[in-house]
């Protein structure tokens, strides 16, 4: 397949098909579903339109076909910025040739399913994508004229919920640590009316109990720096921790800072880990190790629900976990060690 080039105008549905070596009326019936294609002539196409960058016109389209081309996101109100999963979110949703409004909606979840069916029934999208709990029963009364996928990955107070709630990249740092040398380990909790934190707790107890390790405690913090802080100053002097297993980037950034009060050095005395990947993470002294949560990826699998729902099309999906530890410096072998293995102790790979 060679290149062609399109610069200054937008590539035409014939176009499309002359390069993908097939007729216009099949590059059309791909555009409406993807059903009863064969594989070889979805690939031709499916490259046809990337190398094209070929996006239908979406205007002439509901014209013809009374179709709309749009597809709404409803989220719920609030102040967390959930920019992340919307942006791929509406990336899966380009690749199919949909334009993409973001609606939110007031209320709770019953509010929330009788606006979403308005929506729906309006005729002026083809599909909704639901990032925020709805009334099971909406289920029940689904309309006709619009697809509809719910993937509450938040609650009403956007509390992660779901597959959000994963915590065994915490099991996964603890034994790490373990391998280290680590014995002695301290957790400072999230805000415990969070699923996510909850779980993150209880991973951290099970993980420091099958591996036969000793906990000097668990500090129920709110998700800030100050717990993070506020965690350090309650440590018993003699009895201190080797290694702190925080709820967040920046709970962790607050145990930093309490363990420089208290006149110790990270990672050398104390290794630390948080959880989101914060960007700042990578320059901080030392940058901190974390968990990486593929926002976008969660956004783009419900994005995949919808679209395929609405023509059959299944998009590429997320080629990363949801959930993937980030090994940097803030994590070393302890103070019983450092003698005999000195500098970061970071796996190979890491980033």
């Amino acid at each position: 397949m060679t290149a062609h080039s399109t610069a200054g105008r937008r590539p035409t549905i014939r176009e499309v098909a002359r390069l993908a070596g097939v007729s216009h009326q099949t590059v059309s019936r791909y555009l409406r579903s993807r059903e009863g294609l064969k594989p070889a002539t979805l690939a031709h196409i499916d490259a046809a339109v990337r190398e094209l960058g070929y996006r239908p016109n979406l205007v002439a389209r509901s014209m013809r076909t009374r179709r709309t081309g749009r597809l709404a996101l409803v989220m719920p109100t609030m102040a967390y910025n959930p920019a992340r999963m919307l942006a791929g979110a509406a990336a899966a949703a380009h690749e199919a040739g949909f334009a993409v409004e973001v609606v939110s909606l007031e209320g709770g979840a019953a509010a929330r399913a009788e606006r979403t069916l308005e929506l729906a029934d309006s005729g002026q999208v083809e599909g909704i994508l639901a990032l925020a709990p709805i009334k099971p029963t909406l289920e029940d009364r689904l309309p006709e004229r619009a697809a509809i996928v719910v993937s509450a990955d938040f609650d009403d107070a956007m509390r992660g919920i779901g597959e959000l709630t994963d915590a065994s990249p915490v099991d996964e740092m603890i034994e790490h640590l373990a391998g280290l040398g680590h014995r002695r380990f301290f957790h400072v909790a999230g805000d415990l009316q969070f699923a996510s934190a909850r779980a993150r707790k209880a991973t951290y107890l099970e993980a420091v109990r099958r591996l036969g390790l000793e906990s000097v405690g668990v500090f129920d913090g709110d998700w800030s720096g100050d717990s993070g802080v506020a965690a350090m100053r309650t440590l018993r002097t003699g009895h201190l921790p080797t290694a702190v297993i925080a709820a967040n980037d920046v709970v962790a950034a607050g145990v930093i800072r309490g363990a420089q009060d208290r006149g110790l050095d990270v990672p050398r005395d104390l290794s630390v880990t948080g959880w989101d990947n914060h960007e700042i993470c990578r320059y901080l002294p030392p940058s901190l190790t974390t968990v990486h949560v593929d926002l976008e990826g969660l956004g783009r699998n419900a994005m995949l629900r919808l679209v395929k729902a609405i023509n059959g099309r299944e998009l590429e999906p997320p080629r990363q976990p949801l959930n993937e530890v980030i090994w940097r410096e803030s994590v070393t072998a302890p103070p019983s060690r450092a003698a005999a293995a000195p500098g970061p102790q970071v796996p190979s790979g890491a980033a």
